[in-house]
């Protein structure tokens, strides 16, 4: 994207979380400067993973940003050459989804587009978009691509879980695609499944508490995690370290335009059970879901094609990315080191 050579200063907006940390960290490590913007710069525990980065004293800044505030990104931004929005509201159990969850997101990212467009120094936006925007319909397809839209009706309908995220994302993106057009800003849009691996943060991130609900179902409650399962019924992955680094990659790409799926594995509930039986015996892994039946399961397919042939290659698989994720989880103390009765906790190092 820059002359070599060039300071390279970037804006990430939602720095603190699990996305946004752990892009931080490599955005630093390739020597890029970040100004990453929080809620509560002054809150030590929420940033504290942050600062002590490698590279954080003398190339990250901390910036008082949110969503729900006009202008409040505007300093942050004035400078940068490119923006990473990856900042969204992720409540799933909010009282009032239309004035938390969704109101922030659209009117949050067209704050950040208009910040950009005055800057007049940003050359790239890349804004982090989800799977809910392409396939929550009621007729899955058996394979999607980025040309695809998930139907608002139908989620607003049935209200599944998370159905408020989604239909933030899609109104979110849809409204940036109409700006960047309307204002001839460099937009890209990238379109992660359920981002799973290690982490820097140190709260549960919310895509973990789905994806590692098969751990955790039967430990915290008798029905398991059944909401969660709904997502995971027919899955998508991607690690993290692979969805930061495609942030980047497409940052950097000049050649980068349009929307990008950036998906690693699919795989049904049943047969991450019994991966996840496999290789954590400590845990009491559900093998049956109500609801679900496994032979009537089709399998269903989100395709990065169009990510691969720009050049950019995945680097991790499921194994990984739920070994990282389960080891961070248990340093953390945010799961169990087992959920059977009897098991000795310290007896075995899980895989």
């Amino acid at each position: 994207m820059g002359a070599e050579g060039e300071v390279k200063t970037v804006c990430v907006t939602g720095a603190s979380g699990f996305i946004g940390s752990w892009l931080t960290m490599r955005l630093l490590e390739q020597g890029y400067t970040v100004r990453a913007t929080v809620r509560d710069p002054g809150d030590e525990r929420k940033v504290k993973h942050l600062v002590e980065l490698p590279n954080a004293n003398t190339h990250l800044t901390l910036w008082k940003s949110d969503l729900s505030v006009p202008g409040s990104f505007d300093d942050a931004i004035h400078g940068c050459s490119g923006v990473f929005h990856v900042a969204t509201p992720m409540d799933f159990d909010s009282p009032d989804p239309e004035n938390e969850v969704i109101k922030p997101t659209v009117d949050g990212v067209l704050d950040i587009m208009k910040a950009c467009a005055k800057a007049r120094t940003v050359r790239r936006i890349v804004f982090t978009s989800s799977a809910g925007t392409v396939d929550a319909e009621e007729h899955p397809k058996p394979i999607y691509d980025e040309n695809n839209w998930s139907d608002l009706e139908f989620i607003q309908r049935v209200k599944m879980t998370g159905w408020m995220y989604f239909v933030s994302k899609i109104l979110a993106e849809k409204e940036a695609w109409k700006f960047a057009k309307e204002n001839d800003l460099d937009f890209i849009s990238i379109i992660p499944t359920l981002v799973v691996g290690p982490f820097i943060m140190q709260s549960m991130p919310p895509s973990l508490i789905t994806a590692l609900s098969l751990i955790t179902g039967r430990a915290s409650k008798p029905t398991g995690n059944k909401p969660h399962y709904s997502i995971i019924e027919q899955g998508h992955f991607v690690h993290l370290d692979d969805l930061c680094m495609s942030h980047i990659f497409l940052f950097e790409h000049p050649n980068a335009e349009g929307r990008y799926i950036c998906n690693s594995d699919d795989i049904n509930i049943y047969e991450l059970a019994e991966l996840l039986e496999e290789k954590y015996p400590k845990y009491e892994i559900p093998s049956r879901f109500e609801g679900i039946d496994r032979g009537e399961l089709k399998k269903v397919k989100f395709s990065s094609e169009k990510l691969k042939k720009l050049g950019f290659e995945f680097k991790y698989g499921l194994e990984e990315m739920f070994r990282g994720a389960v080891d961070t989880c248990r340093e953390k103390g945010l799961i169990p080191l087992s959920s059977k009765k009897g098991k000795d906790e310290g007896e075995e190092k899980l895989l």
